[in-house]
């Protein structure tokens, strides 16, 4: 009996889709007070621009590694092979792993809360804990709309932008009504010390870059995509481009129709902003839209995610479990189910505190590892199908936006990205040496064939 595998279903749209999906999602809708308090008035839009440029340029980077390894797993296989599948490659990856195992689980939890936030405003009477309740509702119902077959959700997908689109074009829409240019002066705040700008930029580029999230999702279902070479680097350059104008768009919106200061106190500011001028029915219609996106978000995220796992299961280098496969729906069923319980034990976390965590962990243990893998893949004379623009400007782009990020949000993330750095190693090496693996594999093991060990 024939082994179930992956079959490449997903073409341009529903990959596009998903990416934007992922990136768009509730972020925005909970952000933009963030960012305003952070920036102390309307200069917050340099966040979203700093953000966008450190978007593109790791897009790039990612869009050259799908292309010349589309596989699922993304990051996962990206850095094994750019690291050396017989050294280093081997912690590369696992730390990628580990980073997306660990920390995905809680960014999708941020997604569900900011779900659970937004609908306060049409229960006002909720408690927190009934929040939290509803937020891990959300994770399990994503899991099992991702439970059936890449093409389905494919589907599936393009009736959710819908809403999320709505959703953006419909701020959009009023501020280009009732804004004023006036509005997007810096306020007076902007004249603080450089050391309160360097803070507050960094928060709000933080924020931003958390919006942004999700470009690379692609990557993680590369095996499962249609012409990978075109379709890995549009969908994720086309996603990039999409978002930041509807971001920008969207905060300008804000910005020039609404006092900043309300605004930055707003707890929903999508529903409070369209209340303004349209009253509180459009409100709440206003909050549904915002509760489908942040919905979408949290599904194309869970979708992605479970494929990494997979992926490092079937190479070997995971639990066994990770790597089984539905018989006729050909989706990795343990995987599924351990993003989704992970997700909703996850919601048990603050909000604000599960969003800063899990950038500055996917920042040092993930992000800034893979913006050497296009460097070590073209030393190695790897093919690439598609080669970034203007290397090595966008791999230097983004290596010192993610470092910015790491360093400006102060002594506590970066001490608890560290310690989950230092976890990750310290599991790895345990691992390693029981299976025998670098550093602690024999000259006899080295020889020893990649694809008869994973047997």
């Amino acid at each position: 009996m024939e082994e179930p595998a992956l079959h490449r279903r997903l073409g341009l749209a529903g990959a596009g889709v998903t990416n934007m999906l992922v990136m768009i999602g509730v972020g925005p809708f909970l952000t933009i007070p963030l960012l305003l308090s952070a920036m102390r008035g309307p200069q917050a839009m340099w966040g979203w621009v700093l953000g966008a440029v450190i978007s593109i340029a790791d897009g790039l980077v990612w869009a050259e590694l799908g292309a010349a390894l589309p596989h699922a797993g993304g990051g996962y296989r990206y850095l094994l092979e750019a690291y050396g599948p017989r050294g280093p490659g081997r912690l590369a990856s696992f730390l990628y792993l580990w980073a997306m195992v660990v920390g995905g689980p809680m960014l999708f939890a941020s997604g569900a809360l900011g779900f659970s936030q937004y609908a306060a405003y049409l229960w006002p009477a909720m408690t927190p804990w009934l929040g939290k309740a509803m937020a891990a509702a959300v994770c399990l119902a994503c899991t099992a709309l991702i439970w059936r077959r890449i093409d389905r959700i494919g589907r599936l997908g393009l009736i959710l932008a819908a809403a999320v689109l709505a959703a953006c074009l419909w701020m959009i829409l009023e501020g280009l009504l009732h804004g004023h240019v006036a509005g997007a002066a810096p306020a007076s705040a902007a004249r603080a010390g450089a050391p309160v700008v360097w803070a507050g930029l960094g928060a709000a580029t933080l924020y931003a870059l958390y919006d942004y999230g999700g470009y690379a999702t692609v990557c993680q279902v590369g095996g499962e995509v249609k012409r990978p070479e075109r379709t890995i680097p549009a969908a994720i350059l086309i996603a990039i481009g999409a978002v930041a104008a509807l971001y920008v768009a969207m905060s300008l919106s804000v910005v020039t129709a609404m006092p900043w200061r309300e605004a930055a106190r707003s707890s929903f500011i999508g529903s409070d902003f369209i209340a303004r001028f349209q009253g509180r029915r459009a409100g709440e219609a206003m909050t549904v839209l915002v509760l489908i996106s942040a919905f979408a978000s949290v599904f194309g995220g869970m979708l992605g995610l479970s494929r990494i796992p997979f992926a490092a299961a079937r190479d070997g280098r995971f639990f066994r479990a990770f790597a089984r496969l539905h018989p006729t729906g050909e989706f990795p069923t343990f995987a599924v189910a351990y993003v989704g319980l992970a997700s909703a034990a996850c919601c048990l976390l603050d909000l604000e505190q599960a969003i800063k965590a899990t950038t500055v962990i996917t920042a040092l243990v993930a992000a800034i590892p893979a913006v050497f893998a296009p460097t070590l893949l073209r030393r190695r004379g790897a093919r690439l199908p598609f080669r970034m623009w203007l290397y090595p400007l966008p791999s230097l782009v983004a290596l010192a936006g993610w470092t910015y990020i790491v360093a400006a949000n102060g002594w506590f993330y970066l001490a608890v990205a560290a310690a989950a750095l230092a976890a990750g190693v310290a599991a790895y090496l345990w691992r390693a040496r029981r299976a025998r693996e670098w550093p602690w594999e024999s000259a006899t093991a080295e020889a020893v064939p990649e694809a008869a060990k994973a047997r």
